[in-house]
């Protein structure tokens, strides 16, 4: 039996297929795309790239389920059904790491922080999907203010010892701030730091308002940058488990669920 989940995220929209045979389940393709302006056009591109990626036809998904921002697009256009991102990620989650108690995912529009129980059952949720601080966006604009690539953002942290103070929790007014810290040559590497800092703190403060401890997850595209990943598990006193394509982990979780529709 072959599943697809599809996760549409205000920036890029993935997909996983899934064949389950008995009690197993592999993983047999994925795929990532941009997220369009018309949604439609990427949900099915991404559909259509990761079934050819697998050697199936369309008729032999048996189960299909859309989720994240756009996840309703999946349900009109494919079929199948739709499922909150809090439940995608936590099931995908535990998929590939089965002791996990929580999950941090850091994508282009929103955070969340997901704890489960031993079940790995989602028990609370905290989000962050009012201001632009708390996500994957805030990197991207610091990034274009700054003119360093997003990519060498985390090596750069890594590198340096010193961190410029970040006060401002608001992105309009933190941009401001770091224009205003250039002015004054403050070197670009220690503002970079301080970003990355006050990133990881304000994440962390999501985590913490619902216990995350440990055993926790990290997944979004966010989690690539070595840095904030090294930021924020210097923030919550333990080891973050980093998936190897974190990008598809609410994805993976709609296609473990799309296998009992």
């Amino acid at each position: 039996m072959y599943s697809i989940g599809i996760d549409v995220g205000s920036a890029y929209t993935k997909a996983v297929m899934l064949a389950a045979k008995d009690d197993s389940i592999d993983l047999i393709a994925y795929d990532v795309v941009p997220t369009r302006h018309d949604m439609r056009k990427g949900v099915l591109e991404v559909f259509e790239k990761t079934l050819k990626k697998g050697g199936i036809s369309k008729e032999e998904v048996k189960g299909i389920v859309g989720t994240g921002y756009g996840g309703r697009i999946v349900q009109l256009e494919l079929g199948g059904k739709f499922v909150s991102e809090i439940t995608c990620h936590a099931r995908g989650a535990r998929y590939l790491y089965p002791k996990c108690r929580g999950v941090i995912d850091v994508g282009g529009q929103d955070s969340k922080a997901i704890k489960l129980d031993d079940e790995g059952r989602v028990i609370s949720f905290e989000m962050n999907d009012k201001c632009a601080a708390g996500t994957g966006r805030f990197l991207e604009l610091m990034s274009m203010v700054l003119d360093v690539s997003i990519d060498k953002l985390g090596e750069i942290y890594l590198k340096t010892e010193k961190k410029a103070s970040i006060t401002n929790t608001c992105a309009v007014f933190a941009q401001t701030e770091v224009v205003s810290l250039i002015s004054q040559g403050t070197p670009r590497e220690e503002i970079i730091a301080g970003l990355i800092d006050a990133f990881a703190s304000r994440v962390a403060g999501l985590a913490k308002i619902v216990g995350l401890t440990k055993d926790v997850v990290i997944s979004g595209g966010v989690a690539k940058n070595v840095g904030f990943v090294k930021a924020l598990e210097s923030k919550l006193g333990c080891e973050l488990w980093v998936p190897k394509e974190p990008i598809i982990v609410g994805a993976l979780g709609a296609a473990i669920i799309s296998l009992k529709y």
